[in-house]
């Protein structure tokens, strides 16, 4: 198999996939679940309503100020469990698997 690989890896380095604006083929796999699964369900569209109504006063620059980073928080720490979660499958089916 090893020869295989090497040459797998030759012709992935001399023709690289079209990847779109992900880096890897994990994370092109988390941006399609991610679109097809709306994860915003009823608790953290609440969770955001409180988040706004504990911000009420605030003027919207500052609102924004706030906002964009809890979002993108909440992004990169559900695309990391995404993320590791396809690698202990991975593992996990690796385990199953080995003789």
């Amino acid at each position: 198999m090893s020869p295989y690989f090497k040459k797998l890896q030759v012709l992935l380095a001399e023709n690289p996939p079209n990847l779109g604006d992900a880096d890897s083929v994990l994370e092109l796999l988390y941006e399609a679940y991610n679109e097809i699964n709306n994860l915003d369900d009823d608790r953290i569209k609440t969770d955001f309503q409180s988040l706004y109504e504990a911000m009420n006063g605030m003027p919207l620059k500052k609102i924004d100020q706030i906002i964009y980073p809890v979002c993108r928080l909440c992004r990169d720490h559900e695309r990391s469990g995404f993320s590791e979660g396809v690698k202990v499958g991975i593992r996990l089916q690796m385990e199953l698997t080995a003789e």
